[in-house]
């Protein structure tokens, strides 16, 4: 059974019929083809699905896309503005903060709404912020740096 849905996404309403009991990952990824938005683990355990919701960092492999309803959803294509990077997403290039980047994506989401409520963090909190993402390959020292840049960017 597909049901309607509306909600807004980097800025673009948008109307869908979908699946009851689709995810809001398999969404954006099948249905949106925004495919930034990365399938890690499927329960909630990696980050990697790490998107913006009303302002608050939401794993979307653990929403079902019609719990979108009447809500405005950003991910990682809705992060950079009129082709420029995001301060994050900079700081993540400058300061060598990805290495195969499945991962990237889910910890720009994190940091991003984290940074928006704490514009100075110190390191453990940054720490503390990105806990819910994992990484295997670059260690979270560079990460920690490339947000850390970006805060004093802000």
């Amino acid at each position: 059974m597909k049901v309607p849905v509306r909600f807004s996404v980097n800025g673009d309403d948008r109307d869908l019929y979908i699946g009851a009991h689709k995810t809001l990952m398999e969404v954006l990824r099948d249905d949106l083809e925004l495919t930034g938005t990365k399938e890690g683990c499927g329960n909630g355990n990696c980050g990697a699905c790490t998107i913006n919701l009303d302002g608050k960092a939401v794993n979307a492999c653990l929403i079902l896309g019609v719990e979108a309803d009447g809500h405005e959803v950003q991910t990682i294509e809705g992060v950079s503005e009129d082709g420029t990077l995001h301060p994050l997403q900079q700081a993540f290039i400058e300061e060598s903060a990805l290495q195969c980047g499945f991962c990237t994506p889910g910890f720009i989401m994190s940091a991003k709404v984290f940074l928006e409520q704490n514009p100075s963090p110190s390191e453990q909190e940054i720490r503390t912020a990105i806990a819910g993402n994992l990484c295997r390959c670059t260690g979270y020292d560079k990460i920690v740096r490339a947000i850390q840049a970006a805060a004093k960017l802000a």
